[in-house]
């Protein structure tokens, strides 16, 4: 993952349904930054469906490939997160919670059936947001003069870069994300004007 220039996430929320057998599956999909996100959006949907029978989810984050989690919220083991998350995956997306609120129907849908309906749910949900593709950033710290202030702003607004973190004084920090695609370029920019310091942070 590491010489990935680019990532897909969603910027929106969605919910789609998928009945099957009298059981009605509702996706919902949403942007997420972190665990916290998920737990308030998870709660939410908790408050919006309390009688639905089961809440299971899948999310990914960052772009290290280690942090997912899945939840078959009592439903047979592998039948529901598994599958939501295999969606999530087949699009490639980081960033991104999907979790389907499931109403029996009365009718028990076996093992085969249970996978299929979650699969397609988190599916369908996924189908009807634009997905957003985002450059990978590489972290880096900008200490500069204040008489330079306006030179090193246009240049991190003209390549695209974010601002995660600034110190305006005079003498001014900045740490920016700079899309790896324009890495290069940006540091020479920046490194072309006179009291200015750039550095990777570690």
């Amino acid at each position: 993952m590491s010489d990935q220039e680019f990532y897909y996430t969603i910027d929106k929320t969605a919910v789609a349904e998928y009945k099957d057998k009298g059981s009605k599956f509702i996706a919902y999909a949403f942007p997420i930054k972190d665990a916290d996100d998920f737990k308030a959006r998870l709660a939410e949907l908790k408050k919006e469906h309390p009688k639905a029978s089961h809440h299971c989810f899948a999310y990914r984050l960052g772009l290290d490939g280690n942090n997912f989690r899945v939840s078959d919220d009592g439903e047979p083991s592998g039948t529901a997160g598994k599958p939501i998350l295999g969606q999530i995956d087949s699009k490639q997306l980081v960033n991104t919670l999907v979790v389907v609120v499931r109403y029996f129907g009365g009718t028990l849908l076996g093992v085969p059936g249970l996978i299929n309906a979650y699969k397609m749910a988190a599916s369908l949900v996924l189908q009807v947001l634009p997905l957003s593709q985002r450059p990978v950033e590489v972290s880096y710290k900008v200490d500069f003069d204040y008489t330079c202030m306006n030179d090193v702003m246009m240049i991190v607004k003209q390549t695209g870069c974010t601002i995660i973190k600034q110190e305006i004084q005079l003498f001014s920090h900045l740490i920016i994300g700079i899309p790896k695609t324009r890495l290069q370029e940006v540091v020479y920019k920046l490194e072309e004007l006179r009291n200015v310091e750039v550095k990777k942070v570690p």
